[in-house]
């Protein structure tokens, strides 16, 4: 009977989390396994019920992360697709949500992180070596990051 009150209590304060903002099946269920001290299998029925309730909903979320990481956080699509694939995010639903992403806002957004790393990099000798690898630590390739880092040169030129 306790347990009975234990699950509806954690069940209801996922319902609330959930309501308010996007949560992956990954995050709730490290959640729900702190909130009933370990016990997976009971934790493995409330995500279950969250999903088939609609709280939760990964492909949901991953669109969510894509178009927030992209447009907010500056990352490029590499960054995006690992860190989904490292909440276990489906590859199909990290592919869908990586398509929604607006590819010229993107470059614009690279262009203009590497117009402020440039700024400090002044007379550094190895600017080109420095911002090339600050792209590719954002997340976008190579021949996405040279290009948009040629282009910038050739305007300061």
């Amino acid at each position: 009977m306790a347990e009975d009150k234990d699950m509806a209590r954690v069940t209801d304060r996922m319902r609330r989390l959930c309501s308010r903002r996007e949560y992956c099946r990954s995050d709730i269920m490290s959640k729900v396994v702190v909130a009933l001290d370990g016990d997976r299998e009971q934790a493995a029925k409330i995500v279950e019920t969250l999903v088939n309730e609609k709280y939760i909903d990964d492909l949901r979320y991953a669109s969510a992360f894509a178009r927030d990481k992209s447009s907010i956080a500056g990352w490029g699509e590499t960054k995006i697709r690992y860190m989904l694939s490292a909440k276990g995010i489906s590859r199909e639903a990290v592919t869908q949500a990586l398509e929604e992403i607006d590819a010229s806002r993107a470059r614009t957004r690279l262009e203009k992180l590497l117009e402020n790393k440039l700024k400090t990099l002044k007379d550094d000798p190895q600017c080109r070596l420095k911002m090339l690898r600050f792209a590719l630590g954002r997340g976008y390739g190579y021949d996405e990051a040279a290009e948009a880092l040629d282009s910038l040169m050739n305007e300061r030129t």
